[in-house]
C-alpha cells in the first residue's frame, strides 16, 4: 500500500467510527427527548399512561387549587381542550392563571398530567413558541407577540 492509499484508508475508518458513534448518541437519546405537546394534541393522540411528555397551554381561570401540603393541582388548555395538572413543590414566582405555562412530566390512566417541572412565563409579553403556534392553530391566540 502507498503512503496515500494508507492515509485514505485511515480517513474512511476514522469517518466510519465517528458515524457510528454519533448514531449511537442519537440512538441512546431518542428516549430522552421530550416534545412540547397542546391538551388537544395529548387528547387526539391518546398519550398512553406513564409517557414522558411536555404539556403547554395556558393555565385556566379559576382552576388553581393550592393545599397547604405543597400540593397544586390547576388546568392547563389550549382553548380547544383542558387537561387537569398535578404538582407537588414550589411553582414559579410568575405563576398564575390566564398565563402560558409548559409543564413536564407523565400523563396518567384517567387522561390527567401528574407534573415534576412547570415554567412560567418570565415577562408579560412571553408565552413559549410552541404554545404561541398550538393556540394560532386552534384560533385561540390574542397575544400582541412571542
Amino acid at each position: 500500500m502507498t503512503r496515500k492509499q494508507r492515509r485514505l484508508t485511515m480517513i474512511g475508518a476514522a469517518g466510519v467510527v465517528l458515524a457510528l458513534a454519533a448514531g449511537l448518541v442519537l440512538y441512546a437519546l431518542s428516549d430522552q427527548i421530550v416534545f412540547f405537546n397542546s391538551p388537544s394534541e395529548v387528547i387526539a393522540q391518546e398519550v398512553a399512561p406513564g409517557s414522558r411528555i411536555r404539556l403547554g397551554g395556558l393555565v385556566a381561570d379559576g382552576s388553581v387549587v393550592k393545599a397547604e401540603d405543597g400540593a397544586v393541582t390547576f388546568a392547563v388548555t389550549d382553548g380547544a381542550a383542558t387537561i387537569q395538572v398535578a404538582f407537588r413543590g414550589i411553582l414559579p414566582d410568575l405563576f398564575r392563571e390566564g398565563q402560558g405555562v409548559v409543564t413536564e412530566g407523565v400523563v396518567n390512566r384517567d387522561k390527567t398530567f401528574t407534573a415534576d417541572t412547570v415554567l412560567a412565563k418570565h415577562d408579560e409579553n412571553y408565552v413559549p413558541a410552541e404554545v404561541v403556534d398550538a393556540l394560532k392553530e386552534q384560533g385561540h391566540w390574542e397575544g400582541g407577540g412571542s
